[in-house]
């Protein structure tokens, strides 16, 4: 007896999934109803209903039409189901193990260049090659990278979903629908007794060429995927755990309504002074009471700040040593990331002392943040790509403010709210510690760069100045 009750194909645009439906349609037991889903036609070109549902109502209960096909079926009912299609029906099929997944993949060089045919001639499937009509589109790289990206996107959330569940699928590629032990091996997967004989040829392949020989451009083809990162070498891992908006820390001005979002090590209190003198402020917010907060000031205005990867380094090292950010930490980066501390309450002997335990510190940031020590990531050593990340739970701020540019851009929000313009002063360097300008040079900026390197990239972060 079949684990399973049900069945989707996960398939794109000139895949060969038609080909592959109309086959497995022929075992007993099996019926797929075409692309249900799919937000421009109803399983078929020719369907006005399915299964009792129209479009507009399969639009308005998916799940219904979902359960209507699960009934009227005896053995197993499915559809194929493309990236594209109505995203509510997803979480329902990859959610439910007793739903066989079938992932049908090709070539997507191939389904791309397909495709383009397809729609220039408007012959979406071939069953007399007498009618065949062809044409040579032009290959467009731009188009092509939308068209690869959501492919992969796709894929990567499928197979992380079935990882996460403990599932598995039966994969295919286009050639191996061709080969009936290979279709019979989903038959088998799928628990069915019925088995192919041969394959039905009856849809033909539209376009045998050579991939050179059916673009107008083979060349410019070439060298444009000759330059595609198709192994992903650039991707960076990421190892940093996500993080929460941390609302606990907004400061929210009353009227005129503004709320300052502010990441941990990155200016905050001059900001939230001045808040403070503009009107009454709201703080100590939890997710509750900020969205009451929002709810009853529409129009509100939200920003935060940012500050050089290296100079928000710094400042927390100072913070660290003068106010420790837990108090087993000081021992442990000692002791096991031999961290040259002096005792605690005591300054270093030179500034050289304090420049050598700070690029020690940066380079134990390096490591932390990649996931390579037992401590976890503290929130004031994430990197602020993160800590903006986390906001997006909870909604991103309308503006982001670097910290050299606060008077002009926080001026410019403020002369848009009716406000005086801000007199923030930068904040005051620890004077128990060697400033950053004291002890600066290209080898702490190396050093900060490889531990926050998504700052300095994805924000433009230089060299600090």
């Amino acid at each position: 007896m079949s684990r399973f009750t049900s069945f989707v194909i996960f398939g794109e645009m000139r895949t060969g999934s038609n080909f592959l439906e109309m086959n497995l349609n022929r075992l007993a037991g099996f019926h797929c109803y075409g692309e249900a889903f799919n937000p421009y036609l109803l399983g078929n070109h020719t369907n006005d209903t399915l299964c009792g549902f129209t479009a507009a109502q399969r639009d308005e209960n998916p799940l219904g039409l979902l359960a209507a096909m699960r009934a009227q079926t005896e053995g197993l009912s499915g559809f194929r189901y493309f990236h594209d299609h109505d995203p509510r029906i997803l979480d329902a099929v990859l959610d439910d193990p007793t739903c066989a997944k079938i992932i049908l993949t090709r070539n997507p060089v191939e389904s791309f260049i397909s495709w383009k045919i397809a729609r220039e001639t408007d012959q979406w499937r071939l069953m007399n090659t007498r009618r065949h009509t062809t044409m040579q589109p032009s290959f467009d790289i731009a188009q092509f990278e939308r068209h690869l990206e959501n492919i992969q996107d796709f894929q990567l959330l499928l197979l992380n979903r079935l990882q996460i569940s403990g599932q598995t699928a039966f994969y295919l590629d286009y050639e191996d629908i061709l080969n009936v032990d290979v279709l019979n091996g989903v038959a088998a997967f799928l628990g069915l007794k019925d088995r192919l004989r041969n394959i039905d040829t009856t849809l033909k392949k539209q376009n045998p060429e050579a991939l050179e020989d059916k673009v107008t451009n083979p060349q410019e083809m070439a060298a444009a995927l000759a330059r595609l990162d198709r192994f992903n070498l650039t991707r960076t891992p990421n190892f940093e755990p996500r993080r929460n908006a941390g609302v606990l820390q907004y400061v929210g001005l009353d009227s005129p309504a503004l709320l300052f979002m502010p990441v941990a090590g990155a200016p905050w209190g001059s900001v939230a002074a001045w808040l403070k003198s503009a009107g009454a402020v709201s703080r100590d917010f939890d997710r509750k009471a900020l969205r009451k907060w929002k709810e009853a000031r529409p129009g509100f205005r939200s920003f935060t700040v940012l500050r050089h990867p290296l100079a928000r380094a710094h400042a927390m090292f100072c913070l660290f040593l003068s106010s420790p950010l837990q108090p087993e930490l000081r021992p442990y980066l000692a002791k096991f990331h031999y961290l040259p501390l002096p005792p605690q309450g005591e300054s270093f002997a030179s500034d050289d002392a304090f420049r050598s335990a700070f690029l020690t510190f940066l380079n134990f940031l390096k490591r932390n943040l990649a996931g390579q020590t037992g401590l976890k990531v503290l929130t004031q050593f994430a990197s602020q790509t993160a800590i903006l990340q986390g906001f997006a739970a909870i909604g991103l701020p309308d503006s982001i403010i670097r910290e050299a540019d606060l008077p002009r851009d926080l001026g410019r929000i403020a002369a848009d709210l009716g406000l005086p313009a801000p007199q923030i002063a930068p904040d005051a360097p620890d004077p128990v510690y060697p400033s950053l300008m004291r002890i600066y040079g290209p080898d702490l900026d190396a050093a900060a760069r490889a531990a926050y390197d998504k700052d300095y990239t994805g924000f433009g972060f230089g060299p600090w100045q």
